[in-house]
C-alpha cells in the first residue's frame, strides 16, 4: 500500500487557529453582500488535524437568529457542496459560467443564511481544504470525526464568544444522518459533565439521511413500487421469496434471486438522486468509491462540458457540478479563501470539487445512527428530519420507518404543508411524553419532488420549512 506523506509550506510548529474576512471572491461581481468569514482550527492531539471552515453570518438579525454547524455528506464531501448547491448565499450563475469562462456566481435569493448563522465545515481531515500534519490524522473513524468535530465546534465558540447564546443546532444531509446525532450525543454529554463552554443545544436537523444501512436499502423496493417503478405481481413476489430482504438476500434462495434481478431490470437505468431526472455520466467522483481521481475528471470532463460544441441530449444535473472544480481549484480563489498551500511529494494540485475526496483518506463507517437517535429522544432537544419524496438513494419511506422505531407518541398525523397556498410536502409531529411533559419532539417531512438532497431540487420551499421550524410555527 502506497503511504502518503503530507507537507506543508508553514511553519508547523506554529499553525494556531486563524480566521479571516472576505470581502469579495472571483466570480462575484463586487463586495460580498453578506459576512463571509474562513479559518482553520486545530484539533486532536497536537491539533495535527486542521478543519477548515467557512462561516456566514446571518443576513437578518446575527446576534438573535440560530447559529447551524452544517455537515456536508458523501462521507468526504467538501462543504462547498452544501454551500453553492444547497443553502449558501452563492451558486453558480451557469448561463453566464457556460463556454469555458471562469464561473460566476450569483446570489441565492432562498439562503438559509437569510435566517441563521451557518458554520460549514470540510470535516473529516482530507476533506476539501482540512488536512492533517501526520499520516494518523487522516484515518479516522466516524465516531473519531465527530469527537474531532465537536472539539472543533468548542473551540470556535471560544473564539466567537458572541454566539455563545444563540440558539445552536447541528444540520447535515446524506451521510451526515450517521455523523451529526454522534456529534449531538458529545455535545449533550459534554454539557452534561460541565465542558466549557457550554453550548446552547436546541437540537438538530438533518436532510435525507443516511441512517441505517439495512433499513435504508431494503426500502428502496418499497418506494419503487410506490412510484410504478415495478408492478404489483413483482412486488408481491419479492416480498414473499425475499421477505422484504433486498440488502442481504439468500442467494441460495433461487426464486428470490430472480425477482431481484427482475426488480434491477426495472430500476437500474434510473437516477437515483431524483428518479424523474436523466442517469447520465457522474462528472463528480462518489466518496465511497475511492476510486476515481478528481484530477482525471478535470481534465476530461470538465473540457468536453465546457468547451464541446453543443450537441441534442438530456440536461444533466450533473453538468451543473464541473463549474466547483474550475472554480475552487483556481489558485486565485484559494488566495482569496486564505487557503493554506498543501503540497503531496509528487507536487500534485490540491484538488477540490462536490464530491471531492483526497485519495488517502481512510473512514471506518458505522452502519446505523438509530441508537443514537433513541438516547436523544430522552434529552430536551427538538429535531427535523426531512425528506425529498423522489429520492430513491436514501428513500423517505426508511427514513420513516426508523422514526416510527423510536416508538414516540404521534402528536400530529400525516398531513399536507403549503408554501404559497401549493403543497410542499407531508408532515409528521412526534413527541417523548414523560409524566405528560414534552421533552423531546421530532418533525418529520417530505419536500415534494426533492430529490438527493432536498434543498438543492426545492429551495423555496426547504427555506420556509426551515424558517417555520426554528420559529416554532407549524410547517
Amino acid at each position: 500500500m502506497m503511504l502518503f506523506y503530507v507537507f506543508t509550506i508553514l511553519l508547523l510548529s506554529n499553525v494556531a487557529a486563524s480566521k479571516s474576512i472576505i470581502n469579495s471572491l472571483p466570480g462575484f461581481v463586487g463586495n460580498l453582500p453578506f459576512v463571509l468569514e474562513t479559518g482553520y482550527i486545530g484539533v486532536g492531539e497536537s491539533e495535527a488535524v486542521q478543519l477548515f471552515y467557512y462561516f456566514i453570518a446571518s443576513e437578518r438579525s446575527p446576534e438573535d437568529d440560530p447559529l447551524v454547524l452544517w455537515l456536508t455528506g458523501g462521507p468526504g464531501c467538501s462543504a462547498l457542496s452544501g454551500l453553492v448547491y444547497e443553502i449558501g448565499p452563492l451558486s453558480f450563475d451557469y448561463a453566464k459560467s457556460s463556454g469555458g469562462g471562469e464561473p460566476v456566481f450569483a446570489l441565492n435569493p432562498y439562503s438559509w443564511t437569510k435566517i441563521a448563522n451557518i458554520i460549514f465545515v470540510d470535516a473529516p481531515a482530507g476533506t476539501g481544504f482540512s488536512y492533517s500534519t501526520t499520516l494518523e490524522g487522516y484515518d479516522v473513524s466516524d465516531t473519531l470525526s465527530a469527537a474531532q468535530t465537536c472539539e472543533f465546534l468548542r473551540k470556535w465558540l471560544v473564539d466567537h464568544p458572541e454566539f455563545l447564546t444563540n440558539p445552536l443546532y447541528v444540520a447535515g444531509d446524506s451521510y451526515s444522518g450517521i455523523i451529526a446525532p454522534i456529534i449531538v450525543q458529545e455535545i449533550s454529554d459534554g454539557n452534561e459533565v460541565g465542558d466549557q463552554p457550554t453550548m446552547n443545544l436546541k437540537g438538530y436537523v438533518l436532510g435525507n439521511p443516511v441512517t441505517d444501512d439495512e433499513i435504508d436499502t431494503n426500502s428502496i423496493v418499497p418506494f419503487a413500487h410506490l412510484k410504478a417503478l415495478i408492478s404489483d405481481e413483482f412486488y408481491e413476489s419479492f416480498m414473499k421469496n425475499c421477505k422484504g430482504e433486498y440488502l442481504n438476500p439468500d442467494q441460495s434462495n433461487a426464486s428470490c434471486m430472480e425477482d431481484i434481478l427482475a426488480i434491477k431490470e426495472c430500476i437500474g437505468k434510473l437516477f437515483t438522486g431524483q428518479i424523474l431526472e436523466p442517469l447520465c455520466k457522474t462528472i463528480s467522483p462518489k466518496p465511497i468509491a475511492l476510486k476515481l481521481n478528481p484530477r482525471f475528471l478535470i481534465a476530461d470532463d470538465t473540457d468536453i462540458l465546457l468547451s464541446s460544441p453543443h450537441v441534442p441530449r438530456p440536461w444533466c444535473r450533473h453538468f451543473n457540478y464541473v463549474y466547483i472544480y474550475k472554480w475552487a481549484n483556481d489558485e486565485t480563489v484559494q488566495d482569496a479563501l486564505h487557503i493554506r498551500k498543501v503540497c503531496l511529494p509528487n507536487k500534485e494540485p490540491k484538488s477540490i470539487g462536490k464530491d471531492a475526496i483526497r485519495p488517502w483518506l481512510i473512514r471506518t463507517m458505522s452502519k446505523s445512527s438509530v441508537d443514537y437517535h433513541r438516547n436523544l429522544t430522552k434529552k430536551p432537544y427538538r429535531a427535523l428530519i426531512y425528506s425529498g419524496d423522489h429520492d430513491m438513494s436514501i428513500p423517505y419511506i426508511g427514513t420513516h420507518e426508523w422514526i416510527e422505531s423510536l416508538n414516540l407518541t404521534i402528536k400530529y398525523d400525516w398531513e399536507p404543508w403549503f408554501v404559497d397556498g401549493q403543497v410542499a410536502g407531508y408532515t409528521m409531529l412526534y413527541a417523548y411524553n414523560e409524566l405528560d411533559y414534552i421533552t423531546y419532539d421530532l418533525r418529520f417531512a417530505t419536500v415534494k419532488g426533492g430529490g438527493h438532497t432536498a434543498p438543492e431540487y426545492r429551495p423555496e420551499q426547504c427555506l420556509a420549512m426551515i424558517d417555520r421550524w426554528f420559529d416554532y410555527y407549524p410547517l
